[in-house]
């Protein structure tokens, strides 16, 4: 019989699978995660990194059909965790996770809000007890139930002040909220100093708004990163945000891969900063 010659296509057909069999995909990924990590410019990478950790409710519809969508809140919860850990690895000290927006608070049922409400009180309290990141609750706490924010509030106290990673968490969050609370925190401020609202007028400066903000005295987001498809902002921090780069991933939250992360801290470094000029 006459020899049959392999074509190259089939060979490298053949040689991916004997790989897949020695190393798991798994293993592989882990290996180009950490070779894609290991060429990014440590100078070229974002200090501030804000996450719309969105498409919850969808990935446990798709993969937890019949249970109530509180899977998909856990799993996102779990992808929150490893994301602060990611963000560690690669050197990066602020990190904003969004969990909670003030939209979400006005939709939801009373039985949903309700589980949501908990695995975000869990993962709060989870972070401040690893001792590895320092907490902030970042929104419009009086909007929550009272023992919500009493047990948030106490998670943000006990965590690690001195810690390398500071975690914002965005919780009944609304962009328009924190420009309303920033407006009435300064209003407040000048009033007790004796300043008229005419003379105020005259000599507000961006600062002076910005010194009142949930977020004062940190850096402005260098990147946001925002999952499930969806490419708009939905008031997630308007006003930090207007020089950031944005980036906007398929995959939905709990699917997020630490590859996908990789793959923004490239995409951004890759990116030239005009900062509006």
């Amino acid at each position: 019989m006459p020899r049959i010659t392999e074509t190259p296509k089939a060979t490298l057909a053949r040689l991916r699978e004997r790989i897949g069999r020695l190393r798991p995909p798994g293993v592989l990924y882990s290996t180009y995660e950490h070779r894609l990590l290991a060429e990014l410019d440590p100078k070229k990478l974002p200090h501030h990194v804000a996450v719309m950790a969105d498409g919850n409710r969808r990935w446990a519809r798709l993969n937890a059909p019949g249970q109530p969508l509180a899977a998909g809140y856990r799993a996102g919860a779990r992808k929150l965790q490893e994301f602060v850990g990611w963000c560690a690895e690669a050197g990066i000290g602020l990190v904003t996770l969004w969990v909670l927006s003030t939209d979400n608070l006005r939709r939801a049922d009373e039985e949903e809000l309700g589980s949501l409400l908990e695995v975000i009180a869990r993962l709060v309290d989870d972070l401040a007890d690893s001792g590895r990141c320092r907490v902030q609750l970042v929104g419009a706490l009086d909007l929550l139930p009272a023992d919500t924010a009493a047990r948030l509030r106490a998670a943000e106290e006990r965590s690690n002040a001195d810690a390398a990673t500071h975690v914002n968490i965005a919780i009944s969050y609304g962009g328009r909220h924190e420009l309303r609370d920033a407006v009435r925190s300064l209003l407040a401020e000048q009033a007790e100093r004796g300043v008229g609202i005419a003379e105020l007028a005259q000599t507000l400066e961006m600062d002076h708004i910005a010194d009142h903000l949930y977020t004062a005295g940190q850096p402005d987001p260098d990147l946001v990163i925002r999952t499930s498809g969806e490419q708009r902002m939905s008031g997630f921090l308007i006003w930090q945000s207007v020089h950031s780069e944005f980036y906007f991933c398929e995959a939905l939250w709990p699917d997020f891969r630490k590859v996908d992360f990789v793959r923004a801290l490239r995409a951004y470094a890759q990116r030239e900063r005009r900062f509006g000029r």
